[in-house]
């Protein structure tokens, strides 16, 4: 299970170590993605397999899931992992999340995602004044 915060740098050629707690979980091959509220969603190549097999079963005849489809699936990119654990995050994916050169790798699960470090600290403090709220409407669905 991919959990925790961590704090990483992006150098001049695009390039950020995965947190070593990730890199095994992970492993030597990564997809990254266009994620929601502006961040990247990293996956593992088994766990890309389940979410695009998932995103291709969805009616093409609909334009919510053409477009969705095309979101998640067309800015997706293959990674290797280096030998000392470094990902290249591509240009086009590093402009859409707003990312610096300080990033933030957030495990939620089974996919990581990166955030710049700025942008973070504010949705984080947004959803730490929101959690009881959010807890109890997912409590009111029996989800929490």
């Amino acid at each position: 299970m991919l959990i925790g915060e961590y704090k990483h740098t992006i150098d001049d050629k695009n390039r950020t170590s995965l947190p070593s707690k990730f890199r095994k979980e992970l492993g030597k091959k990564v997809v990254i993605t266009h994620g929601l509220d502006n961040c990247l969603f990293l996956y593992s190549i088994e766990e890309w397999e389940k979410i695009s097999d998932k995103l291709s079963a969805l009616a093409m005849g609909q334009a919510d899931s053409r477009g969705f489809n095309r979101f998640m699936l067309a800015g997706a990119v293959e990674c290797d992992v280096d030998s000392i654990g470094r990902i290249l995050i591509p240009d086009f994916l590093r402009e859409f999340a707003g990312l610096n050169n300080k990033v933030v790798f957030a495990g939620i699960h089974s996919r990581v995602e990166i955030w710049g470090e700025k942008r973070w600290s504010e949705y984080k403090r947004k959803i730490e004044k929101q959690a009881d709220l959010l807890a109890e409407k997912l409590g009111e669905i029996g989800a929490f």
